[in-house]
């Protein structure tokens, strides 16, 4: 059963929420008036897609970009180093 308790949305301009606790594969997520299924196992602090993302999209957390996607990302998608690019490291 989905609960508002698995994910954080921090900032009301977040693309994205951080799991709070592990997340399964498969787990039903609700975010606000968002509704999603986890797409892959996630550790607590990960980053999961609010809605599709594209190649060169902006990841928002804080309110403010973090870094550049790789790749797409659908709904639901853990977003970390392996697909998102720094902005400010190279």
């Amino acid at each position: 059963m989905p609960t508002p308790l698995d994910v954080l949305r921090i900032h009301p301009n977040d693309n994205i929420c951080v799991a709070i606790h592990p997340l399964a594969a498969g787990a039903a997520v609700i975010c606000g008036e968002i509704h999603f299924t986890v797409l892959e196992n996630v550790r607590i602090g990960a980053k999961l897609a609010l809605r599709d993302l594209n190649q060169d999209d902006h990841v928002i957390k804080f309110g403010e970009p973090i870094g550049t996607l790789k790749q797409g990302v659908p709904v639901g998608g853990y977003i970390h180093t392996h697909n998102l690019g720094s902005d400010y490291i190279s």
